[in-house]
């Protein structure tokens, strides 16, 4: 599948022929950013000394930096890998049916994933995704970019646009970043050094370009001034393409994402406005004037200048205080205020929205919070696990599959698959059931301890693993160890008896002997 139109045009060209598709989700993010974190996509014309927006009120900031946190957890959990190796296609029937090598491959395919997981580890990922989510929950979009050397790279709406097929797919991206002419190779700062234009102290716009050429593969090239660099034109392969356009909330035949923020944007406004009149009410109500009657004794002059416990001449009559008497309008702008807050921490999963105002809080209703706090984090995760999880490691195994850092696999034989997020929550689920099976079954052996017998205690001890995520290699002895031991242990309790017959055997005939020898 060609692209005339992206083979004609130049890569400028192409940003300010997409740009136009962009404004309307461009606007909307710059909205949502002002209410909560202005510095993540400021205004048009911004620039280093340029004042940003300070909102009113920070529920806004610190909702989306509290999800933002919690969806850094699941994307990169700590010290615990959130991918599985596992055999697919024709791979895996022909391990099932030769049961005693697969316990190796099963051991080759963890290191793997720990080799893995330490890379990623290495590349210190944590920062640039943290800085990616909190784009997405705000505008809903953003670009990664994972080079072959260094840390991830961040590019917010404002510097590229995109274009997807039917299906969501990136078809094209076209990236806008500003840099210094010393950051080009030699033989591009030459061409570009003979425009009139040309300033060396002067920064120049880049454009990088990426299409898709056909199924297999996307073109890659990088353009200064409407010149080509050379070293910059590549092509990748479909599953190893290193920029990743990611999207918070999908929409059907739409380029771009809609951020989380947007969702909740009647409310946010409402609480700026209505924080916005609390503080300058406030403000006001806490000003003090002393209104001197006309015509008084007292001076206004000797009022103002007075000190503490200074006498002066005057009357009480004559001086009053202003007072604006607006204690019940504020009283109620602050349970509005108040109920806004709770409805929009519920939204970004503060803690504080989702405990019961109570002085005892039950163990119950924690477990209940946290499994609610896990739900909602499901379905936010689950396009991300998509677009985001599962591109970042085939891109990694490949690239040290290449370096050599792990074993080559053979192709489409090895597939991973996420196990934190909404997996995550399907084994906790499976885990909290078992536990209550558990619970009903020692229950139940009060009355009838025979009703044990029937659990396979192995099988449980296995699937308790499973739902905690546990590696049981080492850990649980298998059924031939089991055996072994079982085996062993009648051995030994034969050779007990037979030596205890022995003794049986052999203590009367001693004594026989000795009586006859004594008689003797």
């Amino acid at each position: 599948m060609q692209y005339n139109n992206m083979l004609q045009q130049s890569a400028k060209e192409r940003y300010e022929t997409l740009k136009q598709h962009r404004e309307h989700f461009l606007d909307r993010g710059q909205e949502c950013s002002e209410l909560t974190i202005p510095s993540l996509l400021p205004p048009d014309g911004f620039h280093s000394s340029t004042d940003l927006y300070n909102p009113f009120q920070s529920v806004g900031a610190r909702g989306v930096n509290n999800l933002a946190s919690k969806l850094l957890l699941l994307l990169l959990p700590p010290n615990s890998p959130f991918f599985r190796l596992s055999i697919a296609g024709d791979a895996k029937k022909d391990l099932d049916q030769q049961k005693e090598i697969k316990s190796e491959v099963e051991k080759s395919l963890a290191t793997i994933e720990r080799e893995v997981s330490s890379k990623i580890e290495q590349l210190a990922l944590r920062v640039s995704v943290f800085e990616a989510l909190k784009h997405l929950i705000v505008a809903g979009n953003v670009l990664t970019y994972l080079p072959k050397k260094g840390t991830m790279r961040v590019f917010p709406l404002t510097n590229f646009v995109c274009k997807r097929d039917a299906s969501g797919n990136i078809i094209e991206i076209v990236i806008e970043e500003t840099i210094h002419p010393t950051y080009l190779d030699g033989d591009t700062l030459d061409r570009i050094s003979q425009f009139e234009d040309y300033k060396p102290d002067e920064e120049c716009d880049l454009y990088t370009h990426i299409y898709k050429l056909n199924d297999k593969e996307f073109y890659t090239c990088q353009e200064v001034k409407g010149i080509k660099i050379e070293s910059s034109q590549g092509t990748y392969p479909i599953d190893s393409l290193p920029y990743q356009a990611l999207r918070m909330v999908r929409v059907d035949n739409e380029d771009y994402g809609r951020g989380y923020v947007e969702e909740f944007l009647g409310d946010l406004k409402s609480l700026e406005g209505l924080s916005q009149s609390l503080v300058e009410s406030a403000a006001a109500s806490s000003k003090v004037v002393f209104l001197v009657r006309p015509n008084a004794v007292t001076r206004k002059k000797d009022l103002s200048l007075s000190r503490n416990g200074d006498i002066i001449t005057g009357s009480a009559e004559d001086v009053s205080v202003l007072q604006a008497n607006k204690q019940f309008d504020l009283q109620v702008v602050e349970r509005m205020i108040q109920k806004l807050e709770e409805r929009l921490s519920f939204a970004f999963l503060l803690h504080t929205a989702i405990q019961r105002q109570a002085e005892r809080v039950t163990a119950q209703e924690i477990r209940y919070m946290a499994q609610q706090l896990e739900t909602a984090m499901g379905g936010i995760y689950s396009l991300l696990s998509q677009e985001f999880q599962l591109p970042l490691v085939t891109i990694l195994m490949k690239r040290m599959s290449q370096a050599n850092e792990i074993p080559s696999l053979p192709k489409n034989s090895v597939k991973p698959t996420i196990i934190t997020g909404v997996e995550a929550l399907g084994r906790g689920n499976d885990l909290q059931k078992l536990r209550e099976f558990v619970a009903e079954i020692a229950n139940l052996a009060q009355v009838n301890p025979a009703i044990v017998q029937s659990i396979n205690t192995q099988d449980l001890i296995k699937r308790i693993a499973t739902g905690l995520g546990i590696d049981t290699e080492g850990l649980v002895k298998s059924d031939e160890e089991l055996a072994q031991e079982q085996a062993a242990q009648e051995d030994a309790m034969q050779n007990q008896q037979m030596m205890q017959l022995a003794e049986k055997a052999v203590a009367p005939a001693v004594q026989g002997a000795m009586k006859q020898q004594q008689e003797g």
